[in-house]
């Protein structure tokens, strides 16, 4: 019997808190000062509250839930329009600038595994931080779960989360000062990107804005039933070749090969993203919920370190292999942008400099992360173990 208010068994109860958590953190982000944190965190900050005053159980079905299903759920939704065809035509030289950064990572990994003392977890920690710094959090939990850290240390997720976000906010305000510093656009050529809104007005058109769309009942219902149906190929396909845990990485494999055949139909289904992105929202309720604070104060700091000299590396790497390859310092930042944030934040921030040219290859940069990074993050980190 546990000492919160609401005990576990009490689902409804559990429930209605994580969708009134997921509610507020994407409210926050229509707000200055919450954007700046971004909704996933205000959401985490909700139930790691409510949690460690005894309100709602640390520990609860509803959970694992969360866990087992829509986590799995969520991977395909937000696939639908990694076409890897197109993304290899549209993206260009970004494209180059978002590899340079993927190898950053991993070299930035590798180097804090062995220099940051993390413990016995380590290589998991390696893997799922490698993974959210090459394509996005929906890869961080991913990686999580394929290599089970969930059931490792629950504490030990939520302290990664907290200094993965904390750090990631402080290297955003980095990329978006960079292209402003005199000293470093002396060293980068010059930025002849054109400004024509034609750019933008292109991928505006071929990927609306998260939270724009119309939203149709066929389109959820088809979004909803063809992810159901490659998670469940998923699962059944590594049930049969006897690596159960790995069941993300043949739904990953699944709906990029549909979304790169069949591009026309998958991606006029934007509602996919948006119902993916609910989806993860209500985990980041349940990460909060299930951590202990005084874990996240025992593990917060080595953690945040431990980012902090990964993401330093990325950006080191990254800014070295670029001038050596002639490439442009927005080209780059963006690249960067899209290896941490996803496709959302790096088209936000081009456009937010005008980069319009930039807007769509930071989009499919970012798409391809989401493809990507958990097969990366699941490789290092079984090569460092």
């Amino acid at each position: 019997m546990t000492n919160s208010l609401i005990q576990p068994e009490q689902n409804f109860a559990i429930w209605a808190i994580l969708l009134s958590a997921a509610t507020i953190g994407f409210w926050s982000e229509q707000k200055m000062w919450g954007a700046s944190i971004s909704g996933a965190v205000v959401t985490m900050v909700v139930t790691f509250f409510l949690s460690n005053l005894g309100i709602i159980p640390s520990d609860a079905p509803a959970y694992n839930v969360v866990w087992s299903f829509l986590v799995p759920f969520s991977i395909p939704l937000l696939l639908f329009q990694a076409n890897i065809l197109q993304i290899i035509r549209e993206s260009g030289r970004v494209l180059i600038a978002y590899f340079l950064g993927a190898l950053g990572t991993v070299l930035g990994t590798i180097i804090a595994y062995y220099l940051v003392p993390i413990g016995e977890l380590g290589w998991k920690l390696a893997g799922v931080f490698s993974a959210t710094y090459i394509g996005g959090s929906v890869n961080f939990f991913a990686t999580a779960q394929i290599i089970e850290l969930n059931l490792d240390s629950g504490d030990l997720l939520a302290a990664g989360t907290a200094a993965d976000n904390l750090v990631m906010t402080l290297f955003f305000l980095l990329l978006f000062t960079l292209p402003s510093l005199k000293w470093v656009k002396e060293i980068f050529p010059d930025n002849n990107l054109a400004q024509d809104t034609s750019f933008l007005e292109q991928s505006n058109k071929s990927f609306p804005e998260l939270g724009t769309q119309e939203l149709s009942v066929i389109d959820m219902s088809q979004a909803l039933a063809i992810s159901g149906i490659l998670g469940a190929l998923g699962v059944s396909i590594a049930s049969l070749l006897g690596i159960s845990q790995a069941a993300i990485l043949f739904t990953t494999i699944l709906i990029v090969s549909l979304a790169t055949i069949f591009p026309q139909y998958l991606g006029k289904l934007t509602v996919a993203d948006q119902i993916g992105t609910l989806l993860m929202q209500i985990f980041f309720a349940v990460i909060g919920a299930s951590a202990n604070i005084w874990k996240v104060i025992e593990f917060g700091p080595v953690l945040f370190i431990f980012a902090g000299v990964i993401l330093t590396i990325h950006l080191l790497f990254l800014l070295l292999a670029g001038k050596l390859l002639n490439l442009e310092l927005p080209e780059l930042v963006v690249a960067s942008n899209a290896n941490l944030g996803g496709p959302t934040t790096a088209a936000a921030m081009a456009k937010a400099k005008n980069w319009y040219k930039l807007v769509t290859p930071a989009i499919l940069c970012g798409i391809l992360g989401y493809a990507l990074a958990t097969f990366f993050g699941v490789s290092l980190a079984n090569f460092l173990r």
